[in-house]
């Protein structure tokens, strides 16, 4: 039985301050650390090894994925690196606390930017700082490709031929992989492998730090997938990321 393991980072210093993070690199909170460090010994509990592993170009997410090969005792296998499992960009929210920003705007208002499948926030001008054509670390991408605001459906479209061409693959010779990324280019992934509508995939919420494991059959079908932990204290996180949209 093949098995593909999605894990969003753990907590981040804007997840605590809830704040609309996207492309912008904040670290792990000491609660993060922790989290990744706990999802690293589940894995072991649980008799996961690991192939190789996947994860992002922002630190949260490297930094969760290194914690996790810490307590696996997995320091050494490969690791890939890809800017298309960045997190969604949020455009010009980056940086706003998401309650503060339900009570100007509308709690509807809010989760349609946090969770509409094809409608994206205002973008960044080219002229600001926040833009990702100023960040070194993407300088070999090609400027047309680097967002200055997404949708979750442009999110998608970004992962999906990185999937296609390297993750995915790898499992034909691989039994098992680990993908360490972010809340909504994870769900990309699981909406493309659950078949998941463009509405339902608005309710999908994933808890950090949370393993959530995918299982294949021998063509590579999925035949199985669930989270690893306690059902209760995963319903609960789950219940924590859909209200961090509300008004305070």
């Amino acid at each position: 039985m093949k098995k593909i393991v999605l894990l969003r980072h753990g907590e981040s210093a804007w997840n605590k301050e809830n704040r609309f993070t996207g492309w912008t690199d904040v670290d792990l909170t000491e609660k993060g650390v922790a989290e990744a460090e706990k999802a690293g010994v589940t894995l072991r509990e649980y008799g996961f090894n690991f192939d190789k592993a996947y994860t992002s170009y922002l630190k949260r997410a490297v930094k969760t994925l290194n914690c996790v090969l810490d307590k696996m005792n997995l320091d050494w296998i490969p690791v890939e690196k890809s800017w298309r499992l960045n997190e969604k960009h949020y455009g010009d929210l980056q940086g706003l606390n998401k309650a503060e920003t339900a009570e100007k705007y509308g709690e509807e208002q809010v989760l349609i930017w946090r969770r509409s499948y094809d409608i994206a926030p205002n973008p960044l001008s080219e002229t600001d700082l926040r833009n990702p054509r100023f960040d070194y670390r993407y300088h070999e991408v090609p400027d047309a490709e680097l967002p200055r605001t997404e949708s979750l459906k442009d999110t998608i479209d970004r992962i999906m031929p990185y999937w296609e061409s390297d993750i995915f693959p790898a499992l034909k010779d691989a039994h098992t992989l680990l993908v360490v990324a972010h809340g909504n280019s994870l769900r990309g992934i699981i909406k493309h492998l659950k078949h998941i509508s463009d509405e339902d995939i608005v309710k999908l919420n994933l808890p950090t730090a949370i393993p959530y494991v995918f299982e294949f059959d021998e063509n590579q079908n999925v035949s199985n997938d669930y989270f690893l932990g306690n059902p209760e204290e995963i319903r609960k996180l789950m219940e924590a990321v859909t209200n961090q949209g509300k008004k305070k």
